[in-house]
């Protein structure tokens, strides 16, 4: 069967079968087996065992219940409370100060939480709220929640990073560095449009409406000192592995043992919050393992099938050049992004795509940040982003679709622009982590 074909009866199984609400990895696991049965005969059974033993028993991936149980404990203590209000007194006499507040914590609970949805629903349960009450414009809100829990899986500890580097043989650490300065600087993007657009049109944000301003000297510091700590854990985990203390998964552990004393320390611990961040984790980790088994198992089978040789001979028919082809490479994962969430487009689509790029001559790491990018956009993208739908469920009933399309437009163009300028100056994602790591 031609290679062309062969794609085309893929992608149309996966369409049927996300259509009839298939699950995922079962989905893509199952008509990888049973389209290469058919294609091969009985000798398609021979990649499972070692895709099983890849994928299950991986050192890097054995980071991702890690990260996601210690997000767990951290935000069920409420200790993202903590670095919501110690951010808000720091900045509270900026007009819009909230809002920036939101960008910051938000991202900072995304990252900690690793996954998208998920970092959207915990920051929207805990900053939305706030927001609303201190009359914040509502358009602004659903936007700044959308774009902090969605920059969470460019923020160093990320479960699709860790995924993409597991799946290309690459350095976990690296990507972790790389990502710093592209994450910064969506970040500085962010709160300046916040600040100029307040500026513009003050209705949007009013002063002088939260309690931080009726608090005690006391209480404040005790509120910053909280804040500080709760950051303070994030960067330790981060800089276990850029000064080689520690490994990305090592460093998971680190972040686990430390979320514990903190809410010790917080007088925050309860067995209650310990046994659902347990039961909560498993049943993420167990829908995540189950996805890249299944997604493992669809990409080996179709790589096997000479999907490169495929892409590569399209990308050379083509004509483009070097950056073009990179460029066609970001359109088809933006168009995924639509249908299929984060963990599915680096599994399938790492593999795949970085050996081209690599012979192009480009940087691994570089088109892996590149992917992290586009794959943020695409999932808050209108009208299919499937973030979208995620943040509708934290909204307030009377919050249409419509609203929210329009709340995270602005967004979601200064997060384009950032993947833009990352495409065009490689070295704005390069620099540090050559300069850390070599």
């Amino acid at each position: 069967m031609a290679i062309e074909l062969l794609t085309g009866i893929l992608l149309l199984c996966i369409l049927v079968a996300f259509a009839i609400g298939a699950q995922v990895g079962l989905a893509l696991g199952g008509i990888a087996m049973a389209v290469g049965y058919g294609t091969w005969g009985e000798g398609i059974f021979n990649i499972l065992p070692s895709t099983f033993e890849s994928t299950l028993f991986s050192f890097i991936l054995l980071a991702i219940p890690l990260y996601i149980y210690m997000g767990q404990l951290l935000t069920r203590s409420g200790i993202g409370d903590a670095m919501f209000n110690a951010s808000q007194l720091l900045i509270g006499r900026l007009r819009g100060s909230l809002a920036i507040s939101v960008v910051g914590v938000c991202s900072m609970i995304g990252a900690m939480v690793g996954i998208i949805g998920a970092g959207i629903m915990t920051s929207g349960s805990i900053a939305l709220r706030p927001m609303l009450e201190r009359g914040y414009d509502r358009r602004l809100a659903l936007g700044v929640i959308m774009a902090g829990g969605g920059l969470g899986i460019l923020i160093p500890p990320s479960v699709p990073m860790i995924m993409f580097a597991a799946s290309t043989q690459n350095s976990v650490g690296k990507m972790f560095i790389a990502a710093l300065v592209p994450a910064l600087v969506t970040i500085c993007l962010l709160v300046l449009y916040i600040i100029i657009s307040c500026k513009l049109n003050p209705a949007r944000a009013p002063m002088g409406t939260g309690k931080e301003a009726a608090m005690s000297p006391k209480e404040k510091l005790r509120t910053l000192r909280d804040g500080l700590f709760s950051v303070l854990l994030i960067v330790a985990v981060l800089g276990s592995i850029v000064s080689g203390i520690a490994t990305p998964t090592e460093s998971g552990a680190i972040g686990v043992v430390g979320a514990i004393i903190l809410a010790f320390f917080f007088k925050r611990f309860r067995m209650g919050m310990f046994r659902m961040a347990g039961v909560e984790t498993a049943m993420l980790v167990s829908v995540a393992m189950w996805i890249i088994l299944g997604a493992t198992l669809f990409s080996n089978f179709h790589l096997l099938m000479g999907v490169q040789d495929m892409v590569a001979g399209f990308t050379r028919d083509l004509g483009l050049p070097p950056l073009g082809v990179v460029m066609l490479m970001q359109l088809i994962m933006l168009l995924l992004g639509f249908v299929i969430d984060e963990f599915i487009i680096v599994l399938m689509c790492a593999p795949l795509f970085t050996p081209i790029v690599v012979d192009l001559g480009f940087d691994p790491i570089w088109f892996g940040i590149l992917m992290i990018l586009n794959i943020e956009i695409a999932v808050q993208t209108p009208p299919y982003g499937f973030a979208l739908f995620y943040l509708k469920g934290i909204a307030p009933p009377d919050v249409s679709m419509l609203d929210i399309y329009r709340s995270v437009t602005p967004f979601i163009l200064l997060k384009l622009l950032v993947l833009v300028l990352c495409m065009l100056f490689p070295e704005a994602v390069m620099w540090l982590p050559n300069r850390v790591m070599g």
